[in-house]
């Protein structure tokens, strides 16, 4: 009785896991469907102006000197500031484990004795994980992806731009998940800083910039920044919705499937409880005819 009892408990127990599970899977849904809105709304505006900027900057890499401190490709890469964006909750699948896995292997590529490599994370999952690693982590910027954000984009983008013009950096990366569809996902390590040139063999000549080059720059190239960082951060929350929505669903499925193997362990118990305590009664009635 007491396996029995046991059993009911257990399949009692997932039961309960279940609902749970199924509920956050309609939930994880729910938010997918509005992310994803987003996400098609915001990508068609970054990848032109991310296309208008790199031609721009072909057009500007023939010149000596580079014309704005965020297009100074000469320097070598001995300073090096990794943006590590990550979910703040679990239960998500591989969701924050490939994008750590990734960076890793960044920082294992990159190492050199002369080369200076620090880590920025968004999310707590890559805090938490890369913490504990070697390099040092500049900061974290807790629940910026709770109510994603230009402003945020913003400040963050300010943040290591002026670092890099103030000559702390060489070079600055992102590595995150860029949304493919619920169920992938695609971990991509962007360079950010300096901006690079388009890749085109056309022959670009230069463009007639009203007022000047220089104030045309000083307002494009840090609105290009925040723009590329706003849209990652949108990218990033539509793939952990999606990342938790295929984990519940595929959690739940399990759950069904250790259900229906408990509730079969359970009735075969049983049978064997009652056909025992027939096999007794039978045995003690011919004992006292």
């Amino acid at each position: 009785m007491s396996s029995l009892k046991a059993i009911r408990k257990r399949i009692k127990s997932v039961k309960s896991s279940e609902k749970i599970t199924k509920a956050m899977k309609m939930v994880a849904a729910s938010k997918l469907r509005k992310a994803q809105d987003e996400v098609r709304a915001a990508r068609p505006y970054a990848e032109q102006l991310d296309q208008v900027v790199g031609r721009l900057v072909k057009r500007l890499e023939k010149q000596s000197e580079a014309p704005h401190p965020l297009l100074d490709l000469h320097r070598t890469q001995n300073r090096i500031e990794l943006l590590v964006l990550t979910s703040d909750r679990g239960l998500c699948g591989a969701f924050n484990a490939n994008i750590i896995k990734k960076a890793q292997g960044f920082l294992r590529d990159m190492a050199r004795p002369d080369r200076d490599i620090r880590i920025s994370t968004l999310g707590h999952k890559g805090y938490e994980a890369l913490s504990l690693g070697s390099h040092e982590i500049r900061t974290n910027y807790d629940h910026i992806l709770e109510h994603p954000s230009y402003l945020k984009a913003s400040e963050v983008a300010e943040e290591v731009s002026k670092a890099y013009i103030e000559d702390n950096l060489d070079s600055v990366y992102l590595v995150y998940n860029e949304f493919k569809s619920a169920i992938s996902q695609k971990v991509v390590v962007k360079r950010l800083l300096p901006i690079m040139p388009a890749e085109t063999e056309e022959d670009l000549t230069d463009y007639i910039y009203e007022p000047s080059q220089k104030e045309l720059l000083d307002h494009l190239l840090p609105k290009h920044l925040a723009t590329q960082l706003f849209q990652s951060f949108l990218e990033s929350v539509a793939s952990e919705h999606g990342a938790r929505m295929s984990a519940m669903d595929n959690a739940t499925r399990n759950a069904k499937e250790v259900i229906t193997s408990l509730t079969i362990k359970y009735n075969r118990a049983r049978q064997a409880s009652i056909t025992s305590e027939l096999v007794e009664i039978i045995s003690g009635a011919e004992a006292l005819a």
